[in-house]
């Protein structure tokens, strides 16, 4: 998972600098494709196993938590050897993971191995994380970190459009014409064809790890890196301490935990709501389907959303347009729950339906992730309390993703996504009273621009002005 930085590294590495083209977008996809894997596509493959909703929301939601918490132990990565050491480390491991994933199929009881090893690989993949940031904030200066963030951001959506799109829709492709089984039945039989969807995102994980190997830069280390545990844990601690000082600390609390509550109660459900047959309330799609139409026209429709959502808040201001921005994340919900009342049949008209609900997701939710840098963020700890408000949204994923699934085969489909509607108020309420006290960039500024200095392993910042 991304986290902007503004950094300048304390000292540069030594080695000649490869071209950021060879590793940047490389790296970033990376990143996106393991999480992704394992924090929803995961999902996917347990109801395809026959799993119930609940387990299948629960068991993927849980692997949320390694990212969430990542600040913690983010400062025994700068610790020791060097960045792109826990980069080459941590992509081996998982991509032997995903392969060790597929042999384990083959077991008796497999999910009692796939669930620890899944455990264990989505805290390997937050570590690969928080090294592949520290590589690209310390080895490249600021300008040419501003000249490659549209890259970096350009490469990590392109991971869960591979992963939710293109390998969602492999493993359809493979249970029905290679493996000829039945479309519309969950089951074990689903085994085959996602155990070699593990195989070949092992693959590609392990030949980026190679590639890596050759071309990406050590990455430097912060002077005021802690050299011991005791220092790291000091630097922690004071971190908490001078987040829980800022003023209205608790309403911005509010606004990181609640803004994205009905997107944390969709994001599970709206696949299981694409391929349940129309008997459970579901429409009845195939997996090449809803990699299509979900993996593929969804997310592109959440990147154009993000980039004209950016260019709103740049031309207005944050503040003044923060509340029509909470509304274009949670209205264009009901469109699933237009989708559970009429069950259409047609392709097109359910495209739709979630390109419109997912376009106004990320026209909306840009702001959120400006708000924290804007208004969350500034202070000593800059990095490091953006990475407390990104670790609240986590958590938010996490804790509705985990009660998402057994609500909704409490409620049914339609009662579910009505749910989700009255759900929205926390999030408007928390919007409503979100405090600005911070300058937004609405009009010119009263002074003379901060720098942010941080080392991106979020233990070390100060605050200087340019």
């Amino acid at each position: 998972m991304r986290t902007p930085e503004a950094a300048v590294p304390a000292r540069r590495a030594q080695a000649p600098l490869r071209h950021p083209l060879l590793w940047v977008p490389t790296g970033y996809f990376t990143m996106a494709l393991g999480y992704m894997m394992l924090t929803s596509v995961t999902a996917i493959m347990f109801k395809n196993l026959g799993m119930n909703n609940g387990d299948a929301a629960a068991y993927s939601s849980m692997l949320i938590l390694a990212y969430t918490i990542k600040p913690v132990f983010a400062p025994i990565v700068e610790m020791y050897r060097t960045k792109k050491f826990f980069v080459l480390c941590t992509q081996v491991l998982v991509g032997l993971g995903f392969a060790g994933a597929a042999l384990a199929m083959n077991m008796p009881n497999y999910m009692t191995v796939l669930l620890p090893l899944f455990w264990a690989m989505s805290f390997l993949g937050a570590t690969q994380d928080i090294a592949s940031d520290g590589v690209y904030v310390t080895s490249l200066d600021i300008r040419t970190q501003s000249l490659y963030c549209g890259v970096q951001s350009l490469s990590w959506n392109v991971g869960p459009i591979v992963a939710s799109g293109l390998l969602v829709y492999v493993s359809g492709k493979l249970h029905t014409e290679v493996f000829h089984h039945d479309p519309k039945a969950f089951g074990p039989e689903w085994m085959d064809a996602w155990r070699v969807v593990f195989f070949i995102v092992a693959a590609v994980i392990v030949l980026m790890a190679l590639w890596h190997a050759r071309v990406m830069p050590e990455g430097a280390r912060a002077e005021n890196t802690p050299t011991n545990l005791r220092g790291a844990w000091d630097i922690l601690w004071d971190s908490f301490v001078t987040f829980f000082q800022k003023r209205d600390v608790w309403k911005m609390i509010a606004f990181a935990f609640l803004f994205r509550t009905s997107i944390g109660l969709l994001e599970k459900i709206g696949p299981f709501f694409m391929v349940d047959g129309a008997a459970k309330g579901g429409l009845g799609m195939s997996n090449e389907q809803l990699g299509i139409v979900y993996g593929t026209y969804g997310l592109a429709a959440v990147l154009l959303g993000s980039l004209l959502g950016g260019w709103f808040v740049a031309r207005r201001g944050l503040k003044r347009v923060l509340f029509v921005l909470c509304c274009a994340v949670n209205i264009p919900n009901l469109t699933f729950l237009a989708l559970a009342l009429t069950l259409p049949s047609s392709v097109l008209a359910i495209s739709a339906g979630v390109v419109i609900e997912k376009f106004f997701y990320g026209f909306g939710a840009v702001g959120f992730m400006i708000y924290l840098m804007q208004q969350l963020a500034p202070g000593k700890y800059a990095t490091t309390h953006y990475a407390f408000g990104t670790g609240l949204m986590g958590l938010c994923n996490m804790v509705t993703g985990v009660v998402s699934g057994h609500l909704q085969e409490m409620m049914g489909y339609v009662g579910y996504f009505a749910f989700v509607m009255a759900a929205t108020v926390p999030s408007f309420l928390a919007t409503w009273f979100a405090p600005f006290h911070h300058d937004d960039g609405a009009g010119p500024a009263s002074g003379p621009p901060d720098r942010i200095l941080e080392d991106p392993t979020h233990e070390t910042a100060v605050h200087k002005p340019a």
